[in-house]
């Protein structure tokens, strides 16, 4: 019992969070967060992006503000931070979309 008792911080660190739950590592570039995500941990586009916009401090800015406050301001930011390469406007749009509905649940 007292095996079990003693490897539940360990899994719990192992999970990657430390069993917080979320993944707020912060990024110095909207780029380097989408790269992480969607290059590294093969995300697809719309979900890394949605990723980046709520759950990492960017640039020094607050998790889930930076994108903004509405899908137009989120499609600009989007827009003018990743290589023109890596996304799609349909795939900005769409992304944009699910964040402002994802943002505060």
């Amino acid at each position: 019992m007292r095996l079990v008792l003693a490897l539940i911080p360990v899994l719990l660190l192992a999970c990657g969070d430390g069993g917080g739950g979320t993944d707020d590592e912060p990024y110095d570039t909207f780029q380097d967060c989408f790269d992480d995500h969607h290059k590294v941990e093969t995300f697809d586009v719309q979900t890394s992006i949605k990723i980046c916009c709520i759950d990492h401090p960017i640039g020094g800015q607050d998790k889930n503000v930076v994108c903004g406050d509405t899908s137009a301001a989120c499609q600009t930011f989007v827009a003018a931070n990743l290589a023109d390469a890596d996304a799609s406007a349909p795939d900005i749009t769409m992304a944009c979309d699910g964040y402002i509905m994802d943002r505060n649940q």
